[in-house]
């Protein structure tokens, strides 16, 4: 765990110095919140479409971080020090994957009140907590996924290409279930101020299948 915060906290001075990753994508998603309002030619949405809307907006402005989230390591030598270093291999990924999760959170603290200004018309805050339940579970598996795929991508030329490729249809479980989860607590009504337990499940499961894996194979890529 030391040698995983090393890391994370290299990675989040690099971010609070250049401001690289966080600014493009709340960019990202607040020019796709002003699509959606202006495509939809609609004021407010509410329910699943709310979901769908805000669910998709999210994992498009996460490509971003997860696309830039080595490339400090391959541009200046960082894989190789790591490989030399007596360390735990492991520690990398739990640096990256907790970086990314960071950028998602702040990403989102800008996103889903845009979001309820550009789209949504329920309030938010009698299922506030609901939200934050789903979102914290979403972002799990998008960090967890996230720095997988950007781990095998950042070794390619066509890295911005395959990070995607990859990365979209393995966290299609998990995007469904988010929006699954998330579209009754953004309904007009709000007949539940809790968020649909079966898709909570099925996210944690996804969350524990994915980071168990990822541990497992992390030190092959590492190396390969």
């Amino acid at each position: 765990m030391r040698t995983a915060l090393v890391v994370l906290r290299k990675d989040l001075r690099l971010e609070l110095r250049t401001w690289e990753t966080v600014p493009a994508m709340v960019l990202l998603a607040l020019v796709t919140f002003v699509i959606f309002h202006f495509g939809l030619n609609r004021d407010t949405i509410a329910g699943q479409e709310a979901a769908g809307v805000l669910t998709a907006t999210l994992l498009f402005a996460a490509m971003l971080g997860v696309n830039r989230l080595f490339v400090a390591e391959r541009e200046q030598g960082g894989f190789d020090a790591f490989l030399l270093a007596p360390v735990d291999r492991s520690a990398m990924l739990v640096a990256k994957a907790a970086g990314l999760f960071i950028f998602l959170v702040a990403l989102e603290v800008v996103a889903v009140p845009a979001f309820k200004l550009f789209l949504l018309g329920p309030s938010l805050g009698p299922v506030l907590p609901g939200m934050i339940l789903v979102l914290i579970l979403a972002d799990v598996g998008l960090a967890v996924i996230g720095t997988l795929v950007s781990a095998i991508a950042v070794h390619t030329r066509a890295r911005d290409l395959i990070g995607p490729v990859i990365g979209l249809p393995l966290l299609i479980p998990a995007l469904i279930a988010t929006a699954r989860a998330a579209g009754p607590l953004l309904a007009a009504n709000h007949a539940s101020g809790a968020p649909p337990g079966k898709w909570l499940a099925i996210l944690a499961l996804y969350d524990l299948v994915f980071a168990l894996l990822a541990y497992a194979v992390f030190d092959f890529l590492l190396e390969d």
